[in-house]
């Protein structure tokens, strides 16, 4: 089996320093947040930011140049940059960043209801935003929140706008998307194209035991206050110490972690 992939999302676009001190809200957290990720095993980092001001999502980009440029020269880290739409629904908001021209994107490939909202992703988007990922050569990262999602992926390949092999993040366990549970997780993996990779992303108490059933299954994880603010019921976690456990679990399980440099290797990137 491959190495495991661990990704860090760190800030998201919901969780504030009242909910959990550790959730890194300025460039220089997600930075100094990042070296400390990577050394406790994460590979890649997953970025959102926020308004300096009150801690909102932002589509600001020199507040995303600040962080990416920042994790770039500190960091081996591969750098994901999120283009959802909770800070900014428009085409041009969230294709602005992408000019930094990331290794990787989020791409998510159509809509889903939000416990408070409606995330409305249209076909028309979705291509804009994979065509300028193509243009870019940045590798999308395909969000699912349901299992037609893995179709319009695939199809976005298919006429040659994502290049094979496609990456996917299974996001389980939200009210409103596809439940966290084996029998899913199991169906989204099987289809999915062969060769394509999949990492999983549980949602609140479902990010640990996600994460060890990708581990078991030849998936990759996602960690991070974005998606779960606490290590176990009553305290709180840090986003390094997501990362640590993982790579605890992963290692009793006889799996080892990927550098970096090994997940571009198993992602197909490149990087001097």
């Amino acid at each position: 089996m491959e190495k495991l992939i661990i990704t860090v999302a760190p800030t998201g676009s919901l969780p504030r320093k009242k909910d959990n001190p550790h959730v890194p809200i300025t460039p220089e957290e997600i930075v100094a947040c990042g070296v400390r990720c990577e050394a406790a095993g994460a590979s890649i980092i997953h970025v959102h930011v926020r308004k300096l001001e009150d801690e909102s999502p932002s589509t600001d980009y020199e507040l995303f140049k600040e962080a990416c440029e920042g994790l770039r020269s500190k960091t081996r880290l591969i750098v994901q940059i999120s283009t959802g739409g909770r800070a900014g629904v428009a085409y041009e908001q969230r294709s602005n960043r992408l000019h930094l021209k990331p290794e990787m994107a989020s791409l998510t490939t159509g809509s889903v209801n939000f416990p408070d909202s409606v995330y409305e992703n249209s076909p028309q988007l979705i291509e804009a935003l994979a065509k300028d990922m193509h243009e870019l050569g940045i590798k999308p990262e395909m969000e699912i929140f349901d299992v037609s999602m893995v179709q319009n992926a695939v199809n976005l390949s298919a006429v040659g706008i994502a290049k094979a092999p496609l990456h996917f993040d299974f996001v389980m366990g939200l009210r409103g998307a596809i439940p966290a549970t084996v029998e899913n997780l199991v169906h989204l993996k099987s289809s999915i194209p062969a060769g394509a990779t999949w990492t999983v992303a549980g949602i609140g108490p479902h990010q640990l035991p996600m994460n060890a059933l990708a581990i078991v299954m030849g998936g990759h994880c996602r960690v991070g206050l974005e998606d779960n603010v606490y290590y176990r019921k009553g305290e709180l976690a840090s986003n390094e110490r997501l990362v640590e456990r993982v790579v605890r679990l992963s290692t009793e399980l006889g799996r080892q972690i990927a550098s970096p440099d090994d997940a571009r290797q198993i992602l197909q990137l490149n990087r001097s």
